[in-house]
């Protein structure tokens, strides 16, 4: 998400893909059942398949936490051995919306070593992820794990047709429904949840919804709690200040952001570069080369510049729903977000012509070095323009502070997905904010950052 998302891919970098699980109607993951729906604890513990050292087990929560829709769905739980961890379970989140957690546990207890004496870590498969993906092949096709690739309107129809109404029981809201029963299941009073990009968001939601059972909020690549911003306009100007400031590292003696400006002028594929350039940050966060790639794409030259678009298609956005589902990707998106329309409860046959009134009333200050239709003309907030109408949870109050717990918010310099202009919007709604900003750091901090200040950050804060 650019406020919600991911970039999403490689929030946590290679995971490893499980076997998907294609159900039957009414939705993909959904197990339908002839009574009220039964929870409990996490079941069928056993040694996790590919990473035996962690524990792998089944949690059982309601398809619809209303029941007014019977039938269950299985989340898979992992967790690391500790069980006596002196100061509890640490539950990371990972991002998307639509990233599993499990396959990433081994990845991440590395990453958190040094405070898994303290805390046991704990990862799971949000609904609609992993095994249970929501399945949407065309969509899947055309966005990857990205969020703002461009997709083809059949393929948006066919994933709404394929998930049916049932795909509003896919919003964050259950989510973190799902979270409690979590960790009631683990036995805790209260929980630290460490979130990456949408992972951020969830543990926000989380902490409004439930604030007595939550310990301390690590915030990385911070999606603020009002959610995903569907115009992205934080991310279109901060691409002039990401861009310089890795030119002035690399050297590249030409402007960026005045050569960006000058491309999408003369192409009208502002939509394309910014897609393309948050999904670079995660191969190079000094864009080596972009700056030499728009200099000749503004001056008339855009071959180096499609080769680019080919590249970070094949080498970042392509991915299985197993990886990065886009099924529930739009679902969640769709429920949470508000949009120029309003929310996907307003009616279709409105939406384009507010979508239009939008781009009218943008200035050149809020878009450059892109162009107002740049920022109407992203993949999510398309896939939502025509997104089927359904009812959507309600959000909390704007203004509503986090609990008085203690927040540290993670962020890098060059991070296009969620810059850091965002994470300062989230931190005026905590009580005592600690803030990091990276130097040199693009999206998922914890994870993928070469400097190590962010880790640092996140083990001396959860150690204190």
């Amino acid at each position: 998400m650019t406020s919600t998302r991911g970039r999403i891919a490689a929030l946590l970098g290679a995971v490893a893909v499980v076997a998907g699980t294609t159900l039957a109607t009414p939705a993909v993951g959904f197990a339908a059942t002839a009574g009220p729906a039964r929870v409990g604890g996490i079941t069928g513990q056993a040694p996790c398949p590919d990473a035996p050292e962690f524990s792998c087990g089944t949690l059982t929560v309601p398809f619809d936490h209303s029941g007014a829709t019977p039938g269950t769905l299985d989340l898979e739980v992992a967790v690391t051995g500790n069980t006596t961890a002196p100061k509890g379970d640490l539950l990371f989140l990972t991002g998307g919306p639509g990233q599993p957690g499990v396959p990433a546990i081994k990845r991440m207890a590395g990453k958190l070593e040094p405070v898994l004496k303290d805390y046991r870590l704990v990862m799971y498969d949000q609904r609609g992820t992993g095994r249970g993906a929501l399945q949407c092949p065309g969509l899947q096709e055309d966005m990857g794990s990205s969020d703002l690739a461009l997709p083809r309107k059949q393929s948006i129809a066919d994933c709404a047709a394929a998930l049916g109404p049932n795909a509003r029981h896919y919003s964050t809201a259950d989510t973190v429904a799902d979270i409690d029963l979590l960790r009631r299941a683990l036995g805790d009073r209260r929980l630290t949840l460490d979130g990456v990009s949408y992972g951020s968001f969830v543990a926000e939601r989380y902490a409004l919804a439930h604030p007595a059972h939550v310990a301390r909020l690590v915030l990385d690549s911070v999606v603020p709690q009002q959610g995903f911003d569907p115009l992205d306009l934080a991310a279109l100007p901060a691409s002039a200040r990401v861009l310089r400031a890795a030119c002035q590292a690399t050297g590249c003696t030409t402007d960026p952001a005045a050569d960006l400006a000058a491309t999408v002028r003369r192409y009208g594929n502002g939509a394309q570069i910014l897609s393309a350039l948050t999904g670079y940050e995660f191969i190079d966060p000094n864009y080596g080369g972009v700056p030499e790639i728009l200099h000749e794409a503004a001056a008339g030259q855009p071959a180096k510049l499609q080769d680019f678009f080919d590249l970070v298609r094949r080498q970042v956005d392509a991915a299985s729903a197993e990886e990065l589902s886009q099924g529930l990707h739009s679902a969640a998106l769709c429920a949470d977000s508000r949009f120029p329309w309003g929310t996907t409860d307003t009616p279709v046959a409105g939406r384009a012509a507010a979508l239009e009134r939008t781009r009218q009333r943008l200035t050149a200050e809020q878009t450059w070095p892109y162009d107002p239709a740049t920022a109407t003309g992203l993949g999510s907030l398309l896939v939502c323009l025509d997104w089927p109408r359904e009812q959507v949870p309600p959000a909390p109050s704007e203004h509503r502070k986090l609990p008085d717990v203690p927040v540290l918010l993670l962020g890098g310099d060059r991070d296009l997905s969620t810059p850091y202009e965002v994470l300062y919007q989230q931190a005026e709604l905590a009580h005592d904010p600690q803030i990091v900003i990276v130097l040199g750091a693009a999206h998922s901090v914890q994870n993928r950052a070469a400097n190590p200040a962010g880790r640092q950050a996140v083990y001396d804060f959860l150690l204190k």
